[in-house]
């Protein structure tokens, strides 16, 4: 039997058809939402959109190593693409929520992104630093790039530390920097998304159902959560095909591929977005 050598599914180079044509259904789906609800929901939409791309810019900035990382033979925490970047920003945008919530102020909407972003950049920077306390302290082995000669933020040398036969191990600083960075883009960019939600909903819902407003405070709650929660996982499996992988940070020449994934979350969320608007608008 021969075996059937792989093509590569995602490589560095942008593919511009591709790009042109997510482009133009992007105008097309922000050009619906102007049509159905040229205020209240366009603004929405577009606050969903860029949200969608924050959080998908943000994923790229995570380390991860998957099941290699787990046997010490890749640099980054040993799971996922989606799983960890699901973790981080359901971190912060439950951060941000509670702070949407509890504000009064008209700072509430920035007081909000930023706690979403400090959240999701908390729990990035407690995962990376147990994951390296796991490797250094409980597996022997130091934090040690296969990518780069040396660490471009300390510019400590690599190859000196990398075990023979592996790519690599640990979280090396300019992994766990890059982790919190993208902890923090992806909180910021979920709680975005719910908070544009939110205001439709708080503003639309009286009407379509018929209740006073306290009534449909929880209602519209529950429902932009829901659909910032839902929102979040789309763009972190679509940057988790984009990558194909492991990706140890910024550094990692993966990272060159965001802006492939960047047009990809914008027209995902304007179309999910697009849903979530039209359930009150028509």
């Amino acid at each position: 039997m021969t075996a059937v050598a792989a093509k590569p599914a995602a490589g560095s180079a942008m593919n511009p058809t591709a790009m042109v044509v997510g482009i133009v259904m992007l105008i097309i789906l922000l050009g619906i939402a102007y049509v159905v609800s040229p205020s209240l929901g366009l603004m929405a939409l577009i606050g969903v959109v860029i949200g969608g791309v924050l959080i998908g810019f943000g994923v790229h900035f995570v380390p991860v190593g998957g099941a290699p990382a787990a046997m010490g033979q890749a640099p980054g925490i040993a799971t996922g693409v989606a799983m960890l970047a699901a973790g981080a920003g359901l971190a912060g945008l439950f951060g941000g929520a509670w702070a949407a919530a509890s504000s009064s102020t008209g700072a509430g909407f920035f007081l909000a992104i930023i706690t979403g972003g400090v959240g999701g950049g908390m729990m990035m920077a407690i995962t990376c630093m147990m994951v390296n306390f796991v490797y250094v302290f409980g597996m022997g082995i130091p934090a040690a790039s296969g990518k780069v000669l040396k660490d471009p933020i300390t510019g400590d040398s690599q190859p000196e530390y990398k075990s023979q036969g592996t790519e690599g191990h640990g979280l090396p600083f300019v992994s766990f920097v890059g982790g919190v960075i993208g902890g923090i883009l992806g909180g910021a960019g979920g709680t975005l998304i719910y908070i544009e939600l939110l205001n439709l909903y708080q503003a639309t819902l009286p009407n379509v159902m018929n209740i006073s407003a306290s009534q449909a405070l929880p209602i519209a709650v529950s429902v932009a959560g829901t659909f910032a929660i839902g929102m979040f996982l789309v763009n972190a499996v679509l940057t988790a095909y984009n990558i194909t992988g492991t990706i140890e940070g910024p550094h990692d020449p993966k990272f060159k591929r965001w802006p492939r994934s960047v047009v990809a979350s914008a027209v995902a969320s304007a179309l999910c977005g697009l849903v979530a608007i039209l359930i009150v608008v028509l």
